[in-house]
């Protein structure tokens, strides 16, 4: 008999919740969940943002190899089927939830991440789904009763894995007005100073800079109107302003954990608290002002790739317990389908821990990660040792150099680039990236897809947006950057 509780908070960086060392109490149940199971420390997405993350989630596979890594255009879906495509889809059996069905799990999942990107692909192997309706817009007042009914409902049955996506945490910061403004007299992060500030509002360009919170004007239109979100800052004009950003960001971490709360009491009330699987992660974290860039996830970075994993594991997690190896989390989910007597499939990247999971063995690690991005730049990092070495084909309108390498142990917001003063970690991370490129490309028929992003005009969220753009920045005195954009892009 197995009960699964997946949590899925969207857009949840891992340090800000208490049980990663958080000063805000953002995070109380949660902690509690991390006190009671096991706490991974380097746990990345292999691909980044949303979209390509959740579809290398279902399929098992890096984005790579399944082709969707962009949000638009035609990287944005998988791979079409070969020609010998059997009568059945191999995704109906090889897919995360397929399985679990095959495992003996009854699969649900409770999101809108489906129809907000068009990924359809996401359902492929759940018995059911239950659409909030939202478009991804939704806060956990939309989605936390639905979860609760389900939970109320099914709780108390054997062999169920129920997938719950939250969205609070992501922008526009939405939690209700009614919920006050729990953090107001908690300081921001200490590592986040006036001088990182003065020099973000000198160099600001890139679409979620200073000027721009929320892309590539202050004021966009999808937004609703200025007296939309009021939690949501357009603009950080003085260092005093970027508290709205931090605190609107982990008032809905605190929403989110709320629900979470409801969800484990239904637990508890049904009986069945102790012999529930509860896992929480996120599909990507955030960035929040690392690399110049405020309240979204546009690089293949340590903020926005690494995300937390928790897993509480009745009889078989150490309580408290912690593991710092490297592990994509497609490791996990492999671990998780042989924990439930399921077979692991021979066309996943991820591999399996499970044969060490609750024992006193260590879980072991990756020597190295390489992680990607292709909806905002087109990016791949690999993070091995202390180090994250990121290189970049098209840089978002950023103006990052090619390369960029952070000992993010030291450094983990990413405040000092190290490729001069190490130049043979360079050389090391640019040969990792090129051995897994090869090998990726080798076991497959199709080209590296971010030769298809780069052909097709780019990240999606930048095509067409060159023009726009600089005459924002020459509008707003910033006409140097427009000129380095239009030299380098135009």
């Amino acid at each position: 008999m197995t009960r699964i509780l997946y949590i899925d908070i969207d857009t949840q960086r891992a340090d800000h919740l208490g049980c990663y060392g958080y000063h805000r109490n953002t995070s109380p149940t949660i902690d509690l969940v991390a006190s009671e199971g096991l706490r991974f420390e380097n746990v990345y997405v292999s691909d980044s943002p949303c979209l390509p993350s959740r579809s290398a989630l279902i399929t098992g596979q890096f984005g790579i190899h399944n082709g969707a890594i962009n949000h638009g255009g035609t990287r944005s879906q998988l791979w079409p089927a070969a020609s010998d495509r059997d009568f059945v889809d191999p995704l109906a059996t090889t897919s995360y939830a397929a399985r679990l069905g095959q495992a003996g799990l009854r699969t649900s999942t409770i999101s809108s991440f489906a129809p907000r990107h068009s990924a359809y692909h996401w359902l492929v192997g759940f018995d059911e789904w239950r659409n909030p309706g939202g478009g991804g817009m939704e806060d956990g007042n939309d989605v936390g009763p639905l979860a609760v009914d389900w939970l109320e409902r099914n709780a108390a049955s054997d062999d169920w894995f129920c997938h719950v996506h939250l969205w609070d945490p992501h922008t526009p910061y939405r939690v209700p007005a009614e919920y006050g403004d729990p953090f107001a007299q908690s300081p921001i992060p200490s590592w986040y100073t006036e001088e990182l500030w003065e020099l973000h509002r000198e160099a600001a360009h890139g679409p979620h800079s200073t000027y721009e919170v929320m892309g590539f004007d202050a004021e966009p239109s999808y937004l609703g109107g200025p007296d939309a979100f009021p939690r949501q800052p357009r603009t950080l004009p003085t260092f005093e302003s970027a508290r709205a950003l931090f605190d609107g960001y982990d008032t809905g971490v605190l929403f989110a954990d709320d629900w979470i709360a409801r969800m484990l009491h239904v637990l508890a009330e049904e009986g069945v608290w102790d012999d529930t699987v509860i896992v929480i992660s996120s599909d990507h974290g955030e960035t929040l002002g690392e690399l110049g860039i405020y309240a979204d996830h546009q690089t293949a970075d340590q903020h926005t790739n690494r995300v937390p994993m928790i897993i509480r594991w009745p009889g078989v997690t150490e309580p408290g317990s912690v593991d710092a190896g490297l592990h994509y989390q497609l490791d996990v989910a492999a671990t998780i389908v042989e924990l439930c007597g399921g077979t692991v499939p021979d066309v996943w990247d991820g591999e399996s821990f499970a044969a060490n999971f609750g024992t006193q063995e260590p879980l072991g690690s990756r020597e190295h990660l390489v992680l990607s991005q292709a909806a905002w730049t087109v990016q791949r990092s690999v993070r091995w040792g202390d180090h994250l070495l990121i290189t970049t084909k098209h840089d978002g309108f950023h103006l990052f150099p090619d390369e960029l390498l952070f000992d993010v142990v030291k450094d983990p917001h990413e405040l000092n680039d190290l490729t001069v003063a190490r130049p043979q970690l360079v050389a090391d991370g640019h040969r990792l990236i090129d051995q897994w490129v090869r090998e990726a490309l080798a076991s497959m028929d199709h080209p590296d897809p971010m030769d298809e992003v780069l052909a097709e005009g780019g990240p999606f969220h930048c095509r067409g947006m060159l023009d726009t753009y600089v005459e924002t920045l020459q509008a707003s005195g910033r006409s140097e950057f427009a000129a380095a954009l239009v030299d380098r892009h135009g």
